[in-house]
Parts: C-alpha cells; sequence; structure tokens
C-alpha cells in the first residue's frame, strides 16, 4: 500500500534483494537462489545460522560454562564440517556463489578480528583452516567486495559498543587482514559431483 518494504529479518532480505529488483541491477541475471539449489541453499542457511552466525553470539554472550561449551563445540563443528566440503567444492553448494556464501562470508570476514578474541571464538583462526581460510580469501577478492569490508568500522562498533565483554572500550590495532589479498588457489578445487 505505501510501497514500503519492513523488514529487518537479513534472510528475508538477501533472498529480497536477489531477485525482487533486478529491473535496476547492473547484473540482473546474476542468481545466488537459484531453484535448482534451493533446498541445498536452505539447509546450509540453517546450519550457518544456528551453528555460525549466530553460534559466535551464543559463545560470546553465554552465562553459564555449559552454554559455551556447547555453542563452542558447535561452532567449531560446523567450521571443521565447511572446510571438509570446501576440500570438494569450491563454493559450499557446488561450483557457483549462492546465498549460503554470502551469509557464510559476513561471520567468516569478522571472525578472526573480534569473534576469536571478544567472543571467546578460540579454539581456532580462520585463517588456520586450509580451505575455509582460502574460500575467505577468494569471495574477499571478488569484484565489489572488499570495497563493502570496513575492519576498522567492525572493531569500533564490536570493541567500541559491547561494554560487557570490554569494559575498557579499547579497540585492537590488529588484525593485518593484507593476507586477505594472497591467492587462494580455489579455481583449482574441482567442480562437486551434481554441480557440475
Amino acid at each position: 500500500q505505501t510501497q514500503t518494504i519492513v523488514n529487518n529479518e537479513s534472510a528475508d532480505i538477501i533472498v529480497i534483494l536477489n531477485s525482487q529488483f533486478n529491473e535496476l541491477a547492473q547484473h540482473p541475471d546474476l542468481d545466488l537462489y537459484p531453484e535448482a539449489l534451493r533446498d541445498t541453499i536452505d539447509q546450509w542457511n540453517e546450519k550457518i545460522y544456528h551453528a555460525v552466525n549466530n553460534g559466535v553470539y551464543r559463545c560470546g554472550f553465554a552465562q553459564t560454562q555449559t552454554a559455551y561449551d556447547t555453542a563452542c563445540n558447535e561452532l567449531f563443528l560446523a567450521l571443521d564440517e565447511i572446510d571438509a566440503v570446501l576440500e570438494t567444492n569450491r563454493y559450499l553448494c557446488g561450483d557457483r556463489l549462492t546465498l549460503s556464501d554470502v551469509r557464510l562470508f559476513t561471520t567468516l570476514f569478522r571472525f578472526d578480528a573480534v569473534y576469536h578474541g571478544l567472543f571467546k571464538c578460540n579454539r581456532r583462526k580462520i585463517q588456520d583452516y586450509q580451505n575455509v581460510g582460502a574460500y575467505l580469501r577468494e569471495i574477499y577478492q571478488l569484484p565489489r567486495v572488499a570495497a563493502t569490508c570496513d575492519l576498522d568500522a567492525v572493531k569500533r562498533d564490536y570493541y567500541g559498543n559491547l561494554f560487557p565483554l570490554n569494559p575498557g572500550g579499547i579497540i585492537p590495532v590488529g588484525p593485518d587482514i593484507s593476507d586477505l589479498l594472497a591467492p587462494s588457489h580455489r579455481s583449482r578445487v574441482p567442480a562437486a559431483k551434481g554441480h557440475e
């Protein structure tokens, strides 16, 4: 009625942005939520949201050791699974970028700088995962992606505003993310069976 979208759920918003504004898009043929992969994408999205996107918050804001341990174990089991999948798949759903990769990328980009220390997700860093680390580098190096990634702003937001987790408001100087520009060699990953 008012021609206004009222929605703050990121999972819904990325689906809307994928298809509802094609007449305004420079690349309207780009479909990150293709019909043939929707079941797989939806399964990954559920896992990524619960164990990774929300998992880091469940670790950081846990009020008991049991809650923290559970969230941390689920997070790193999911990252281990993702690393294994990326051994044979270039992207989560095969050989093409999908909404699942976009959802995962946002957390991976922040992980070593914020979630590893501030949220106590410190079993491993993303750079310690051979496949996940290379996958992060590949997506970061896609055209126009790095321009949307402002790590200084991310650190100011998390370290500067989460008083319960960082009472002094001290914003760390690191990490150096120049390694995100190193070659990823992900193009060498064979196409996944069934997605060729």
